[in-house]
């Protein structure tokens, strides 16, 4: 630098920005060594010592420690790929355990804490979620009792994996919730925002969650979602509230062979509360004559399935329409669609075909 000519430590520092403190340091560790020093023993830099100095920094803003940093200035056949991948993969872990950090410090801001003691109670409780063991994360989903704040509880819900300890957050987050606040439709932001999730397990989760709080007004988008599991969890929240909105996926599950026995339990509740049996009746002899089966190469066979289904489910409907449904079924070819609807009309009083 400067036509070759030679920098005491302090001017070094000021225009490379690195303390004087650190560069004396580098000098011990034998990574940047100035080439000379004076009479009066002060250290002397000239322009391959700064250059090296560049190189060092560069180095570490990548995150590389010093011990490599010296294998990569003094090996010059040093592959750097494999560094880069193991610098790559120390900075994945600790992006994760930052965005565990950030996740748990958000649960505790959820808990509105009022001073330093209710905060530690907290945390006790958040780290026993976060533990590995699930039996243990049950006992303190079971355990928290009102201490953990909804947001926090619907955090852990979407992140967790296990059934039954899931089971014990959905069952937490509605005690926290409160009757009052379930009745407004009053849900955690993460549930809102995780019905939409690129992660159908999350979106999954998040159903679960809201349809066990009773929110169902939340659930009418995920009707059309994708992901059946999805949309069968929310036609039966929806459909068990009363709003017609959740028939055509009701239908749908029917045909489908999905939680059917359930879907035609709540079209019969439907029809028996609030809309005409006949209008659910018509939709699915509708169905009869085009059911849709996937299974292309066993279609006859699911064709027969189908219709059974649909006589299942025309057993729950009250009123006439249905049973004259079934008496065109009880003559159908099928032997073993004939038999059940002949049974369902002996049940239901209404004759034979």
């Amino acid at each position: 630098m400067q036509g070759g000519r030679l920098m005491r430590i302090g001017e070094v520092a000021r225009l490379s920005g690195v303390s004087v403190r650190m560069l004396r340091h580098y000098d011990r560790l034998g990574l940047v060594v100035p080439s000379s020093r004076t009479s009066a023993g002060y250290r002397e830099y000239d322009d391959g010592d700064v250059r090296r100095l560049f190189h060092v920094e560069s180095l570490r803003t990548l995150g590389m420690a010093l011990s490599d940093i010296t294998r990569v200035l003094d090996e010059p056949s040093f592959a750097p790929t494999e560094l880069v991948d193991e610098l790559i993969e120390a900075t994945r872990q600790r992006l994760a355990r930052e965005q565990r950090l950030l996740d748990r410090l958000r649960r505790v801001r959820a808990s509105e804490p009022a001073a330093w003691p209710d905060v530690f109670p907290v945390i006790a409780l958040l780290r026993g979620l976060d533990s590995d063991d699930a039996s243990r994360r049950h006992r303190v989903a079971l355990e928290s009792g009102g201490r953990i704040g909804p947001d926090a509880l619907a955090e852990a819900l979407l992140a967790e994996t296990d059934p039954n300890v899931a089971g014990a957050l959905r069952w937490a987050l509605e005690w926290a919730l409160g009757p009052a606040l379930r009745r407004s439709g009053g849900v955690p932001a993460a549930l809102d925002e995780a019905l939409t999730a690129s992660d159908v397990d999350i979106r999954r989760r998040a159903a679960e969650a809201v349809a066990a709080v009773g929110a169902t007004d939340r659930l009418v988008p995920a009707l059309d979602d994708p992901d059946r599991a999805v949309r069968a969890v929310s036609a039966l929240a929806v459909g068990e509230s009363g709003d017609a909105r959740a028939v055509p996926a009701l239908l749908a599950m029917v045909v489908e062979g999905d939680r059917d026995v359930e879907a035609a339990d709540v079209l019969g509740a439907l029809a028996r509360r609030r809309l005409p049996a006949e209008r659910i009746c018509t939709e699915l002899v509708a169905l009869l004559d085009t059911p849709g089966v996937p299974q292309e190469q066993a279609r006859e066979q699911g064709q027969e399935a189908v219709r059974v289904r649909i006589v299942h489910a025309l057993a729950e409907l009250p009123g006439e329409a249905p049973d004259t449904a079934l008496r065109r079924l009880a003559r159908d070819p099928a032997r073993r669609v004939a038999v059940t609807a002949t049974a369902v009309l002996r049940v239901r009083g209404a004759g034979g075909p």
